[in-house]
C-alpha cells in the first residue's frame, strides 16, 4: 500500500515532493510556545503550489556543489565555527572560546562543513548526513546553483505539518508514539548526559526516520534549517497569502530544532517553533533544505 506521503505530496525528480498548496493554520499559542520567539498568533495562511526537498541537503550533495563551484563557505572564510563541546577533546575545549550564556558551544578554529568537529575530523562516514556549519548565505548560494531557492517560512511550516492541523509534531501530538522515536533530539540531562535513546548522538542520516504525510524526512530535530525570511515576532492575525517576511532586518529565520534540543531548555523540535541568527552565522547543528516553484 502506498504511503500517505505519496498520495498527498507527489514525488518529483531529484528528491523533491510537489505540494498543492492551500490554506492552513500557522503558528502556535499553547503552553509549549517559547515566549519571545514569535510563534503566535495562530493565523490562517495560504501558500501557492510549490516543491520542496524531501530531505535536508547532505554532505555528499554539498561536496558536488563545492567541487563544481570552488565555493568557500562563511565558516571557511572566517576560519572557525561553533562546535558542541561534548564532541571535543578536553584539550580542544580548553583551547576554544565559549560564547556568553551557552558554555556547551565552543568556537573551534578550522571547524567547517568538511571538518565538523575541527581539524582531524571528517565526513567520510557521513555522506548521507546533513551538511552542517552552513550559513544562510551558504544555503542561498547552494540553492541558486541547484536551480532552486530556500523555502519561505510559511512553505516550510506547511510542508512540515504534513496536512495535520495544529499538531505539535509532523506526525501528531505525541513525541514517541508507541514508544518509538520519530526525530533526533537530546535525551537525558542536557548538556552532560545523552542516553542516545533515539540512536544518534550527533547528526543522523537525512532519511533516518519515517517521513511525514507529505513525504518530508526529519522536519524536526537533527539540524536547524534556514528559510528565506527575515525574522520578525510580529505577524498579522488576518489571512495572508504567500507571506515573505519583513523587507528589512538582520536576522534570518531557522526552523525545526536540532539534535541538541531538549525539553529542559529548548523544546523547539516542534513544527511551530522558530528562532533566528545572522546570515553569516554557522554551527555544527545548522543545515537546510531547498524549495522551488511548482
Amino acid at each position: 500500500m502506498p504511503d500517505v506521503a505519496l498520495r498527498k505530496g507527489r514525488a518529483v525528480g531529484k528528491g523533491m515532493v510537489a505540494l498543492p498548496g492551500g490554506t492552513f493554520r500557522m503558528g502556535n499559542e499553547d503552553a509549549y510556545a517559547n515566549p519571545g520567539d514569535g510563534e503566535g498568533p495562530v493565523r490562517e495562511v495560504t501558500v501557492s503550489p510549490f516543491r520542496i526537498d524531501a530531505c535536508a541537503v547532505t554532505n555528499a550533495q554539498f561536496a558536488v556543489f563545492a567541487k563544481d563551484t570552488e565555493y568557500v563557505t562563511t565558516a571557511e572564510q572566517f576560519g572557525w565555527s561553533y562546535v558542541f563541546a561534548g564532541f571535543l577533546t578536553p584539550e580542544r575545549v580548553r583551547a576554544s572560546r565559549a560564547p556568553a550564556g551557552t558554555p556547551w558551544w565552543r568556537g573551534v578554529e578550522g571547524a567547517a562543513w568538511r571538518a565538523p568537529e575541527g581539524p582531524g575530523s571528517g565526513i567520510g562516514d557521513r555522506a548521507r548526513h546533513p551538511v552542517v556549519h552552513i550559513s544562510w548565505e551558504d544555503a542561498r548560494a547552494y540553492a541558486r546553483w541547484a536551480g532552486k531557492r530556500l523555502p519561505t517560512e510559511a512553505e516550510w511550516e506547511y510542508a512540515a505539518r504534513g496536512g495535520l492541523d495544529q499538531a505539535r509534531y509532523p506526525w501528531g501530538d505525541e513525541l514517541t508514539p508507541r514508544g518509538r522515536w520519530r526525530c533526533n533530539i537530546w535525551q537525558g540531562d542536557f548538556p552532560t548526559v545523552n542516553t542516545v535513546d533515539d540512536g544518534h548522538l550527533g547528526t543522523a542520516p537525512v532519511d533516518a526516520y519515517r517521513p511525514n504525510a507529505y513525504g518530508l524526512h526529519n522536519a524536526v530535530g537533527n539540524v536547524w534549517e534556514w528559510v528565506a525570511d527575515r525574522f520578525t515576532s510580529s505577524h498579522p492575525a488576518t489571512l495572508t497569502a504567500d507571506p515573505r517576511g519583513p523587507g528589512e532586518g538582520e536576522g534570518r529565520v531557522m526552523r525545526g530544532g536540532s539534535y541538541l534540543c531538549h525539553d529542559s531548555y529548548c523544546n523547539r523540535y516542534r513544527v511551530a517553533a522558530r528562532t533566528s541568527n545572522t546570515p553569516d552565522s554557522s554551527s555544527g547543528n545548522c543545515g537546510f533544505r531547498c524549495a522551488a516553484d511548482a
